[in-house]
């Protein structure tokens, strides 16, 4: 009940046992009055310069007949409003009496007026009669005198009553007319308590899961009358707050709300006991803690230029205020409202609102006790009030597929590869140093074997073989495995059909430790349209373009991004320079990079929008791209990112700051796929040699814009799926012809300007197309298999070739730069020959000649350089140790003073059929 105010400066007796604690400040004291007890209430409004809305407690009502019946009249209120236990907290707590107890009374007499003590006796026992007959299940407090001084307002935890101050107990909301006093002085209307309860709007938007603020409601607030707790828990029995020494049975209010209100002065420490019907739950209350995201992240979030995006955003186990927990992040600007599903409430997400964070679209929550290895969703409401459940966006790890939860995760792995990623730092860039790379589809490479395993075998293979690089076919979380990977729903997440987070750090720090550098595709062209994914994320277009003309990609049926939207490049650049720094990826190959730059990509008139500028180049996308390579070389040094282009798109590999004849800067990627070398020699080497002459150029042409771009040759997946046929099978000729044809081009292909790039199983001349169901055909190098040495043949090439080009700085110091090659003969096309050679920083060469017919040509003369005393065959590719006809150069060529092709000096050499030798000086 709400006491009635005593009248400023009395000092009355006070017998009773049961007194609700609260303050009274007059607004002025008179020249006889004691100064009062100062409290200060946090859920009061304070600054009035004046007086202090506050009651006092406890004390005794003495005197007249209308005092006794108004108290009487607020102990019918107080059990109208419900019998609620109670404990108190602030300054002691005392023991209940009676099942039910005897009404509490209110008011105090002037200090120095003197009453009778049977005055007050009766006044009581009248409302204890009162109280009695209306069923009031009031709690009892003692109650303490008055101190002249101001007492410091502190809790208490003594079990009896102080002497100091008396503990406050639950009151009523309704207002008690102050009875008329002899000295008539002023006195202060007391502010009814508030009720504890959930208000009704807030109550039906957190069942519906539409509320934006539940920690605004939920948890512990100051309130008129003290604290009030409100929990929400469907399917909860009782709740109990626990702070300190202080029990509190919560009122059940239904559908799972939970409240009460204790007169205390400032919000505690406290923990929530959940019964339910089989168990109890002792744990931390959710709505009980501050935003776990600082405002510098929400700044940035906003900006959107958080570059290490995966930190603020997902879900991340931490220590927030004290506690342990999983902090859950989301960004969903179009949602109604949000809330978090997982194995830790049995997929229930009722009692597990987020709130919003402002306008940065981010909803929030941390929830205690919840740690490493939990499944999670989140519930989102859409703006129709349609619901929809999503993976994390920026899970780092998720169940293995077909199921779509995301992971709780935090990382255990230490690093041991220190010294690889000083040299890489310290190193020359890509485009001027050795770069052979074998690309790898990981699952089927040797199928069944698990991140930890392939570190067991794949470094030790990569560097038998002599590759610099392993480049990784998508790693990143995909449904759908036909897709290879490059449907992406698990940005952040390394793919669970191999293991953990950690496992595939363990497998990169192994390849490092081994000397090998990794490279891994990465996909931000476009994501698939699962239900369960990024598409119409929060019920709108969020992650997408909202222009249905440029959200379809029209060849594969998934969506693009929208490059133009903040948050979204910001979600796409944070995750180049997250699997760069989490994962030590040594390099980015950007996948359909084409289908990003043109808004007309694979789209006829009508089903485009043409630019600001009239153009067909989409600026978001170019954009997207500066910002992404500008970021990514700025924050990892050494690192490299290539391009998967196939037009002539101007400054691919271009620096962002310098500008084209476009108008453009450059995209700046570190390296760029050369589809147009791979694509003509393909083509010249699918002709029977017989009709090579008719296509010369298709071998020479990309000489003509080597150097307009850092070029890698790529003989890639793509190559060898879809009816295209493995490498070899895409030779012309009988078995042996094919193997011969195979040998001279690849050998061809490691001196050509660029760097290279084989697809696994091509090393050893796989018969059949690659198939990510079974993988490479081992099989064909078991010494029991009759054609063994065939396939042996040419991956002892393979290996050769790349510890020759390691050890010769002429075939990839100076890729880029038109001074590193000069040819001796080009025009050949009669004979089917090409020659010339290649320079390193120091002028010294190397001599490549590929004889692309059938016929030996004993004694063909070559021009040469005049300052080269005496040449010697370092390669040959017709030698009997790789299956060929052993048709070699042994002994030193010298040149003589006849001019040949334009050339003071020429040498003669013996050329195998279909070969390709190189020569060095001697």
């Amino acid at each position: 009940m709400t006491p009635r105010p005593t009248p400023s400066g009395s000092d009355p007796k006070k017998t009773a046992k049961k007194k609700v604690a609260e303050k009274a400040v007059t607004k002025k004291a008179s020249a006889q009055k004691a100064e009062p007890v100062a409290k200060k209430a946090a859920a009061k409004k304070a600054g009035t310069g004046k007086t202090a809305a506050a009651t006092t407690a406890g004390r005794a009502a003495a005197g007249t007949a209308a005092a006794a019946g108004a108290a009487a009249a607020e102990t019918a209120g107080a059990a109208k409003a419900g019998a609620r236990k109670v404990g108190a907290g602030t300054a002691g707590v005392v023991k209940a009496v009676a099942k039910k107890v005897a009404a509490e009374t209110a008011g105090a007499a002037k200090a120095g007026a003197k009453k009778a003590g049977t005055e007050k006796a009766g006044a009581e026992k009248a409302v204890a009669k009162k109280a009695v007959a209306k069923k009031a299940l009031v709690r009892e407090a003692g109650v303490d005198k008055p101190v002249v001084k101001k007492a410091a307002a502190k809790k208490a935890t003594a079990k009896k009553a102080p002497a100091k101050k008396s503990p406050a107990k639950k009151v009523t909301a309704k207002r008690t007319a102050a009875p008329k006093v002899a000295d008539e002085h002023p006195v202060v209307e007391p502010v009814p308590a508030a009720s504890p309860e959930v208000p009704a709007g807030d109550r039906e938007r957190l069942l519906s899961g539409t509320h934006h603020d539940p920690h605004g409601v939920l948890g512990a607030h100051p309130v008129p009358g003290g604290v009030a707790f409100r929990v929400f828990r469907p399917y909860a029995r009782g709740v109990t707050v626990v702070a300190g020494d202080v029990r509190a049975e919560l009122h059940d209010d239904g559908d799972g709300f939970f409240s009460t209100l204790l007169p205390m002065s400032e919000v505690p420490s406290y923990r929530l006991l959940v019964a339910y019907e089989e168990t109890a739950q002792d744990t931390e209350d959710a709505y009980a803690f501050l935003p776990a995201l600082g405002d510098l992240d929400l700044h940035l979030l906003g900006e959107g230029r958080h570059e290490q995006l995966w930190t603020a955003l997902g879900a991340q186990p931490m220590t927030h205020q004290g506690v342990t927990g999983t902090r859950f992040t989301v960004w969903a600007p179009n949602a109604r409202g949000v809330r978090v599903a997982g194995t830790f409430n049995f997929w229930d997400p009722s009692a597990f609102a987020m709130r919003s964070l402002g306008a940065t679209g981010v909803w929030e929550l941390f929830v205690p006790g919840v740690g490493e290895g939990e499944l999670y969703k989140f519930e989102i409401t859409r703006p129709d009030g349609s619901k929809t459940l999503r993976a994390d966006p920026l899970a780092r790890r998720t169940e293995v597929p077909p199921n779509t939860s995301s992971i709780i995760h935090a990382s255990h792995h230490e690093w041991g590869d220190g010294e690889w990623l000083a040299r890489r730092a310290e190193g020359a860039p890509a485009h001027e140093a050795p770069f052979s790379v074998y690309e790898i589809h990981l699952p089927s490479w040797r199928p069944g074997l698990t991140y930890r395993q392939l570190a067991e075998q794949l470094p030790a293979y990569v560097k038998d073989m002599g590759f610099t690089h392993v480049e990784l076919m998508p790693v990143a979380e995909h449904p759908f495995g036909g897709s290879w990977g490059y449907q992406v729903t698990g940005f952040y997440a390394p793919t669970s059909r191999l293991g953990t987070p950690d496992d595939f750090k363990y497998l990169v720090d192994a390849l490092h430790q081994a000397g090998i550098g990794v490279l891994m595709d990465w996909v931000p062209a476009h994501f698939p349209r699962d239900d369960w994914a990024l598409a119409e994320f929060d019920g709108r277009t969020l992650y997408e373009h909202e222009d249905p003309l440029r959200a379809a990609h029209p060849d594969w049926g998934t969506l693009e991004f929208d490059y133009g939207r903040r948050e979204v490049r910001n979600f796409l650049v944070a995750n180049a320079v997250y699997w760069c720094e989490e994962f030590h990826i040594d390099g980015l190959r950007v996948d359909a990079v084409a289908s990003m730059l043109y808004l007309d990509y694979s789209r006829e008139p009508g089903q485009w929008v043409p630019n600001v500028h009239g153009g067909r180049e989409n600026l978001d996308a170019v954009d997207f791209l500066q910002e992404m390579n500008a970021t990514v070389y700025r924050r990892v040094p050494g690192v490299v990112t290539i391009a998967e282009e196939s037009t002539a798109w101007d400054g691919v590999t271009r620096a962002t700051h310098h500008m084209g004849p476009g108008g453009f800067g450059g995209l700046g990627f570190g390296l760029k796929w050369n589809m147009g070398w791979m694509h003509d020699s393909l083509d010249y080497m699918a002709h029977e040699p017989v009709h090579r002459k008719y296509h010369h150029h298709e071998m020479t042409f990309s000489m003509v814009y080597a150097y307009s771009e850092n070029y890698v040759l790529p003989i890639s997946h793509d190559e060898v799926v879809h009816g295209k046929r493995s490498l070899v099978s895409k030779m012309p000729g009988d078995w042996w012809q094919q193997r011969a044809n195979l040998r001279a081009y690849l050998a061809f292909m490691w001196a050509h300007p660029g760097k290279q790039l084989l697809f696994m199983g091509q090393e050893f001349a796989q018969g059949a197309e690659w198939s990510e169901a079974h993988g490479p055909d081992w099989w064909l190098l078991d010494p029991a298999y009759g054609a063994e040495a065939d396939h042996r043949g040419v991956r002892d090439l393979v290996r050769d070739l790349n510890v020759v080009y390691r050890h010769t700085p002429a075939l990839w110091q100076r890729d880029t730069d038109p001074s590193g090659f000069q040819w001796i003969v080009g025009d050949a096309s009669e004979d089917n020959v090409f020659a010339f050679l290649r320079h390193d920083a120091e002028g010294s060469p190397l001599l490549a000649v590929t004889n692309l017919s059938p016929v030996v040509r004993p004694g063909y003369r070559l021009g040469a350089p005049d300052d080269v005393p005496a040449w010697l065959e370092t390669l040959n590719t017709d030698t009997a140790r790789y299956g060929g006809g052993d048709i070699t150069n042994p002994d030193v060529v010298k040149p003589d003073p006849t001019p040949w092709h334009g050339r003071p000096a020429s040498i003669q050499v013996t050329l195998p059929p279909l070969a390709t030798v190189w020569l060095r000086p001697a």
